[in-house]
């Protein structure tokens, strides 16, 4: 017997008695479902026949198979046997298998709890990227830099209902956008297992999309992706200039947020920001809450270390940690690759972990993260150090109060910084190149005749390079 089209409830041929307990069933499922359910799940399905008080229905793939057993098997039988006593369970087939010649007892089938069980597990491993448990909110160390982000995605994880869609968290490269993903992927699927929660990268995206076309299995990549309780994009800058998955993503994006599912979505800059990205997308991606993270602190860089250290069962000197968070400022990853390396190599060399053996195994990392120092840092440092105001700095004052501080900041600015002179001048208020050439002679002068000068210029110096 050929099925009927998707939607028409009844196989042809079949009894009407039981195409009208199908419409009531169907009814009644509509309005504890929404609407928006009831079309994905229930109006494509078919219902092929009653035999021996199991209701036989179909459906178009084997994902959509798998998902109406998981999640409504049970309610279709016990809202059928309100019309039809009899009724046991609901078998579900894919329409290009044929039914099963003998019906198993029901004491032997699978509840809808097992098959979700196996559903979410097998279906998280092909669609879902493999989550790092390192990634928790316990392992992340929280600082100003990334209290905001940090809170909000707490509040993702841990809330019953979606408190703002998308969650758009963006930063640089290494400072814990991915690390939050991580932790709140891991937060849901331990505290509410039943979520089916799928993480991966805008590049996975983009080439799942275009496999399916490619295999002409769009539709079941739409059932998959439009189906999810959590979907968590990592890196969608990656998908600018991507028109046709631009495409495909807002559409898999609007029908998420339409059921009230979280969408998670990080990137290296803000929405308005990201170039390449059509603007109904970019308008989509800021209506939510977006969370930036901003680059990390000394304090912040040393907690991170500190945490590390207990993390790995490692005894390391204050003084490394401390030179290590001074020195690598570029981002976490490194940070932690870095005293990964440290550690290993004490371990299997068998040296004492101390600042020389660091600055020996660390060197081309170290290398590449010396810091180039700014004039704007330079004149805050030496303004605060002074106990003078910045904006003195730029000011036409004279007084000696503020004029040597300011000389010393143009001496620094030359020592630290590859700008020319005038350039220099213009940072100070628009003065001359040779207000600075006298401002580097005198504090040359000051350093050769004053020890306790001297070592206060040596003092900046080295908090600026540090």
């Amino acid at each position: 017997m050929k099925d009927s089209k998707p939607g028409n409830g009844l196989t042809p041929g079949a009894d009407e008695a039981v195409l009208a307990q199908w419409t009531a069933v169907s009814n009644l499922l509509r309005g504890d479902i929404g609407e928006a359910a009831y079309q994905s799940w229930i109006k494509p399905m078919s219902i092929r026949s009653i035999e021996d008080s199991v209701i036989q229905a179909t459906v178009p793939t084997r994902f959509m198979r798998d998902w109406v057993v998981a999640h409504y098997a049970e309610r279709i039988a016990a809202l059928w046997q309100q019309e039809v006593p009899d009724v046991r369970s609901v078998e579900v087939l894919v329409r290009s298998e044929q039914p099963s010649a003998v019906q198993k007892p029901a004491a032997t089938r699978p509840s809808a709890a097992d098959s979700a069980s196996r559903y979410d597990t097998a279906e998280r491993e092909r669609l879902s990227a493999p989550l790092d448990a390192r990634c928790t909110f316990e392992n992340f160390v929280v600082g100003k830099p990334n209290e905001f982000a940090y809170a909000a995605s707490r509040r993702v994880g841990e809330a019953e209902r979606v408190p703002f869609n998308p969650l758009f968290l963006y930063g640089g490269v290494g400072l814990g956008k991915t690390h939050l993903m991580h932790a709140i992927a891991w937060h849901i699927r331990q505290t509410t297992p039943e979520r089916t929660v799928v993480y991966l990268s805008a590049e996975k995206f983009m080439h799942r999309f275009v496999q399916a076309i490619r295999e002409s299995t769009t539709m079941d990549f739409k059932n998959q992706f439009r189906s999810v309780d959590v979907l968590m994009i990592d890196d969608v800058q990656f998908i600018a200039g991507k028109e046709s998955t631009q495409e495909e993503f807002f559409h898999t994006f609007n029908a998420l947020v339409d059921q009230g599912r979280q969408i998670v979505i990080s990137a290296d800059k803000s929405p308005s920001d990201l170039e390449g990205m059509e603007e109904r997308l970019v308008s989509r991606l800021n209506c939510g809450l977006v969370a930036d993270i901003h680059a990390t602190t000394y304090e912040l860089r040393l907690g991170i270390l500190q945490s590390k250290a207990v993390q790995m069962d490692a005894e390391v000197p204050a003084k490394v940690m401390e030179f290590l968070a001074h020195k690598i400022t570029s981002n976490v990853r490194e940070l932690e690759g870095g005293l990964n390396r440290v550690v290993a190599h004490a371990q299997l060399i068998g040296r004492d972990i101390s600042i020389e053996a660091t600055q020996e195994v660390l060197h081309d990392l170290l290398r590449a993260n010396d810091r180039r120092v700014t004039i704007e840092e330079i004149q805050k440092q030496v303004a605060q150090h002074f106990n003078i105001r910045t904006a003195d700095m730029h000011s036409a004052r004279r007084a000696r109060s503020v004029a040597r501080p300011r000389q010393v900041a143009m001496y620094l600015a030359k020592q630290l910084t590859a700008r020319s002179l005038p350039d220099i001048g213009r940072k100070f208020g628009g003065r001359d190149h040779t207000t600075v050439m006298h401002a580097v002679r005198k504090v040359e002068e000051l350093r050769a005749q004053d020890p306790g000068f001297a070592e206060d210029v040596d003092l900046l110096r080295r908090m600026l390079e540090d």
